[in-house]
């Protein structure tokens, strides 16, 4: 959720959900998402690829972290011609983040979680505020290990440079 222009997020790590629940109460689509090369260090720049059963859309976005809830996003809805384009800018020091997004209904909210293919034991689960006071009531199903908002090993963006693979605790 952009509420204007910041996004205003928590993440957590979590452990690997069960398969059969999220494929009963969630739903997926597959994300492939590349880092671009930008002239600011401040801003992150990405493209990604978002769909399922053969339906893609399209997204550039521009980031800038003004704190660890919140930062300013522009994103725009882009075609596969520009996408394929803007991959030329692709940042050689990152890797591509493929993953799936599992959307979980969880009273009145969704929850965002993302099963990456180097994780086997774990995974990350967000959610998008309306405020950076917001409270949230995580859905009992899910195991969470610790809440990762402030952590920056467990960003998208770092995660294309180096997997966290430090032992599970919780």
């Amino acid at each position: 959720m952009n509420i204007d222009g910041f996004e205003i997020e928590r993440k957590y790590l979590i452990a690997m959900p069960d398969p059969d629940f999220l494929a009963q109460n969630a739903v997926p689509s597959r994300i492939e998402q590349t880092y671009l090369l930008h002239s600011d260090p401040g801003v992150t720049a990405r493209v990604r690829k978002r769909g399922r059963e053969g339906a893609w859309t399209y997204t550039h976005t521009q980031k800038i972290r003004i704190s660890d809830l919140r930062r300013i996003e522009d994103e725009q809805e882009i075609d596969e011609a520009r996408y394929r384009e803007l991959l030329r800018q692709a940042d050689p020091e990152r890797n591509v983040i493929s993953k799936t997004r599992w959307v979980l209904p969880w009273r009145g909210e969704e929850f965002e979680i993302d099963i990456f293919p180097f994780w086997d034991d774990r995974a990350l689960m967000e959610i998008e505020l309306r405020g950076e006071g917001q409270a949230v009531e995580l859905p009992p199903q899910i195991h969470v290990l610790r809440e990762v908002t402030g952590d920056r090993r467990y960003t998208n963006s770092s995660l294309s440079k180096k997997i966290v693979t430090e032992p599970l605790e919780g």
